[in-house]
């Protein structure tokens, strides 16, 4: 993996992006989700991605990370500002043309696209609004883009909400490490023993580039706020792959069955075990996943009658 940070514009917003490895393999844009860097996406993971012959390249969300910073009014919790109806920082429009953005820098035509968490819902909309950019679509730990407000808190666990809003630590690195911990406590897997092992990597490169990540909690806001309007998932017509952890303390299943009933021939995954986090022994799970799901766009581009039998499995 590179440590290279590059960075494009869209309009005057800087985009921070890397390129993680892989070049000749397939293009796949990683999209993380609300607050977190490109740096949450584990090294593991990555590697594994690449033995399957993805190109991988991942960037971090305006807001997040090395990318610009928009200011607006205050909010006082993301929740807050997901309810609000007072104008946005920006649309969420604006967060898909950032993602179209980094495939331009890359010289990627076309990608294909695995958005975790909030990252889900911004592939989701990518797929939307830029349909001919997308290859497939793989959406993890999400709930439906399109599900407005009050139908997007259905589908989410108050507990585990209420935790993350109680959480404070120093802003040492000793408290950054603390802080990493006791957020992958809360969104792991519920009966899985979190330590500084499990995290360290993300918080020590974050480190290395002078930031740290999931503090800025009036970013989240302005990024959970952004308004859409671009349209259904109905319009989706890219293959689509919904994961969803087995034991997602976050996300109710019913966020993933809900998704898999909106986007035309989507298929459903459920992943053992799995928490929201992107843990160790689930790297190679979820990388046959996308290379599966790869394969059989690769067979539906083919063979018109395969690619239908394939999206009705």
């Amino acid at each position: 993996m590179t440590t290279t940070t590059r960075y494009t514009y869209n309009g005057e917003v800087p985009i921070a992006y890397q390129d993680l490895g892989g070049t000749g393999g397939e293009p796949l844009l990683l999209v993380m989700g609300l607050g977190t860097t490109r740096f949450w996406w584990p090294d593991g993971l990555v590697r594994e991605l690449v033995a399957r012959g993805f190109h991988v390249a991942a960037y971090d969300q305006r807001d997040a990370g090395e990318s610009g910073r928009v200011t607006a009014p205050p909010a006082r919790h993301p929740v807050t500002a997901l309810l609000r109806r007072t104008a946005p920082a920006y649309r969420a429009e604006d967060l898909t043309d950032d993602a179209v953005a980094v495939l331009d820098a890359l010289g990627w035509p076309r990608a294909h696209l695995f958005g975790h968490s909030l990252g889900g819902l911004v592939a989701q909309r990518v797929a939307v609004r830029h349909p001919q950019r997308v290859l497939t679509l793989t959406s993890s730990a999400a709930m439906p883009s399109d599900a407005g407000a009050l139908g997007a808190l259905r589908h989410v666990c108050p507990g585990p909400v209420l935790r993350l809003a109680r959480l404070h630590h120093p802003e040492t690195p000793e408290g950054n490490l603390a802080l990493a911990v006791a957020l992958a406590r809360i969104l792991d897997a519920p009966e899985r023993a979190v330590g500084p092992d499990d995290v360290r990597e993300f918080v020590e490169r974050e480190a290395a580039h002078g930031l740290a990540g999931f503090r800025d909690a009036q970013a989240q806001s302005r990024q959970i706020g952004a308004k859409w309007s671009g349209g259904p998932l109905a319009r989706i017509a890219a293959p689509t792959l919904v994961l969803h952890g087995e034991r997602d303390p976050l996300l109710r299943p019913s966020a993933a069955r809900a998704l898999t009933a909106a986007v035309p021939g989507a298929r459903l995954r459920v992943m053992p075990g799995a928490g929201h986090l992107l843990t160790r022994e689930h790297w190679a799970p979820y990388a046959d996943e996308l290379r599966a799901h790869a394969t059989r766009r690769s067979v539906s581009a083919v063979s018109p009658a395969g690619g239908a039998a394939a999206r009705r499995e």
